[in-house]
């Protein structure tokens, strides 16, 4: 069995996050900062199990917290004598936080998180003794930047594991598995239930792919890819699911219409078998030859195209452009593992016309979630204040904590709910640790050895996706409470009020979370769609030219995003997934039809914009009220397809291929 299989990889993480947090905790102690175990919490948070990931999250968490440092030492001052209106500002900063970060859904976005709470770790416990919040801002940022370098460098050093080299290994899969899913959606060799979850799987490694990328600027390895190559994957990989979606399709229709030619029966037999040997290597003469292949056996666009000899012109169409992205995988993939050159126009117009991955931005889910954390805070000043409570500060800033954490989720509450079992098992743990071990530990070596089985074991607990949120909820608690301080304190007051205080703080976030930010997968998967039928319905009344690209990474961002929502409902996931499918391959045509329409004939733009025309009414109906059937759309779009002359042979392929593609998805 290799090193993986046998966990080493989980237990040199485990190992290397312990050794981490011992060395950021040595070096605040030595140095003689106040509360030394935030640099323990910190390099514990900022710990991944990927080289490049910690590099980036650091340099985020470290921007993020002097930002929100800044913000604290203006805010304090200013309305220190107004507790009111502080807690009131600390809320909406991190409402206003929570708010951006889920709109942006990268790595990036935890620098807005951090920046927000970080605020309140730092002003919330000063309200009382407002002159002492630049001291305070300086020791928490100095404890915060220990961990993050302590923890950068021992995962960036000690047996790194980089981001290219885990990224070449998912390529590698992706691509022999996106080969093998189109070969079974053309030969039909599978079952629709096996393609369909192929299908999902690539929306999802594509998504997977595009996170791993955005640490790839962090990672120091000189074997480091080439980020202008895998955005260019990234694209030629999100175009393979509506073509191979289109063909089959294609090929479903003209089967139950009389079958498919012979000529074309025998270029798809040639075409799966290039695809099974595409893996040992492939050439771009051979795509060359089938792609030529393909335009031979078009039928004639010069006159009146039949329904069946449209369908044929869009199998084919789409055939040799689905052969095309294939190669250009390939040799993107090829050109990544062995540092070479490109060589065909194709791949090298790929990677320079590769832009900005674009994502799905849910407004409304985000102002949820900015809410919750907002509410959150509220509630607990408001508790803080009537209560008198001196230790209200704490519970108030981990409810924060893990409302910024988990706002992301459409059901965060049970998650949250682990974090509060892990915070309860914390105060045991540290109870035990506080007033049992610790004051008969005489020196650092035995610190050392007395602390080890407590966080090896939530270094263990964090790579186990089932524990994980446990493991979040014991970090966050169990330095403080064990006393991890500057001077040892053994006060079972201070114990119990800061233990009330963190069991209190999470219950809160756990309430207002379940009660505000959950939505459910199905409402959550509702959304998505809706909002893919708004996007056509827009896209159909566009006024500047098209970005066909943009389109079908943000719908294949959405499958992403759709996925394991439909698996957490259960039932037919294969439904949605076509639809979600068809709908992108709607938006291709309406691009299509755009962009001929600026070139076309007066009597012909007519025809065109009476179709955009169209289309735009039944996606603006269909975003508020589910109705997939629409006579008049489809009369139009026949009479568009018998009415268009085109200028030249061209003009009038082009108008039956998007045409021929929206009327077919159209009546699905």
């Amino acid at each position: 069995m290799t090193f993986t299989k046998l966990g080493g990889n989980d237990a040199l993480f485990t190992l290397k996050a312990f050794l981490s947090a011992i060395m950021a905790y040595y070096i605040a102690l030595r140095i003689g900062l106040e509360r030394p175990y935030w640099a323990i919490i910190t390099s514990y948070i900022v710990a991944q199990p990927l080289a490049g990931a910690v590099s980036s999250k650091a340099i985020f968490r470290l921007f993020g917290t002097v930002v929100g440092a800044l913000v604290a030492i203006v805010l304090v001052p200013t309305l220190g004598n107004v507790p009111e209106l502080l807690c009131l500002a600390l809320a909406a900063w991190l409402g206003l936080c929570t708010y951006v970060a889920l709109l942006g859904r990268t790595p990036r976005a935890y620098t807005f998180l951090l920046a927000g709470y970080t605020a309140g770790i730092i002003a919330l416990p000063t309200v009382d003794v407002p002159a002492t919040i630049f001291t305070v801002a300086s020791l928490r940022t100095q404890e915060i930047a220990i961990g993050i370098i302590s923890a950068t460098l021992v995962h960036s050093l000690v047996f790194p594991r980089t981001v290219s080299a885990r990224m070449m290994a998912r390529i590698d899969v992706i691509l022999a598995d996106a080969e093998r899913w189109t070969r079974d959606s053309l030969t039909h060799q599978q079952s629709d239930v096996l393609v369909a979850r192929d299908r999902r799987q690539l929306a999802t490694d594509i998504h997977e792919l595009h996170q791993l990328s955005a640490h790839l600027p962090f990672e120091s390895s000189r074997h480091r890819l080439k980020a202008g190559m895998l955005r260019a994957l990234e694209t030629q990989l999100c175009l393979l699911l509506p073509l191979a979606s289109a063909v089959e399709d294609r090929v479903q229709q003209l089967q139950v219409n009389g079958g498919l030619p012979s000529p074309v029966k025998e270029l798809l037999e040639d075409a799966v078998l290039w695809l099974a040997g595409a893996e040992q290597g492939c050439t771009m003469s051979e795509v060359d030859i089938l792609r030529r292949r393909a335009r031979a056996c078009e039928p004639d666009c010069a006159k009146f195209v039949p329904w069946k000899a449209a369908l044929e012109l869009s199998l084919l169409d789409r055939l040799a452009e689905l052969i095309a992205v294939h190669a250009v995988c390939r040799e993107l993939r090829d050109a990544m593992a062995q540092k070479g050159i490109i060589v065909s126009k194709r791949t090298q117009a790929a990677v320079q016309n590769a832009g900005k991955r674009m994502l799905h931005r849910d407004h409304g889910l985000a102002f949820r979630g900015a809410l919750t954390t907002t509410m959150t805070v509220l509630i607990g000043c408001a508790f803080w204040i009537i209560a008198a409570w001196p230790a209200g500060a704490g519970a108030v800033v981990i409810a924060s904590i893990i409302c910024a954490l988990f706002s992301n989720m459409d059901d965060p509450a049970p998650t949250a709910w682990k974090v509060w079992q892990g915070t309860c098992a914390a105060v045991v743990v540290a109870a035990v640790y506080a007033f049992a071990i610790l004051p008969r530990v005489t020196d650092f070596a035995v610190l050392i050895a007395v602390m080890a089985p407590a966080f090896l074991t939530i270094g263990t607990m964090m790579v186990n996706r089932r524990t994980a949120a446990i493991a979040i909820g014991m970090i966050l608690a169990l330095p403080g409470l064990m006393g991890l301080d500057a001077v040892y304190s053994s006060s079972f007051t201070f114990f119990a009020n800061a233990a009330i205080a963190q069991v209190v703080g999470a219950l809160l976030a756990v309430l207002v979370l379940e009660a505000v930010r959950t939505i459910g997968a199905e409402k959550a998967s509702l959304r998505l769609m809706r909002a893919g039928w708004r996007d056509l319905a827009g896209r159909a009344g566009l006024r500047h030219m098209p970005d066909t690209a943009k389109w079908i990474n943000t719908m294949l961002d959405r499958i992403g995003l759709l996925t394991p929502r439909l698996i957490e409902i259960g039932g037919d996931t294969s439904t949605p997934l076509l639809e979600i499918l068809r709908d992108t391959r709607v938006g291709i045509s309406l691009d299509e039809l755009q962009r001929l329409r600026r070139i076309a004939s007066p009597k012909d733009a007519r025809l065109l914009s009476l179709v955009l025309g169209r289309v735009r009414q039944h996606y603006a109906r269909k975003s508020t009220a589910a109705d997939r059937t629409d006579d008049a759309l489809v009369r139009t779009i026949d009479l568009a397809m018998s009415k268009f002359s085109g200028n030249g042979v061209g003009e009038k392929r082009l108008a039956t291929l998007a045409l021929t593609s929206l009327r077919r998805n159209v009546v699905s």
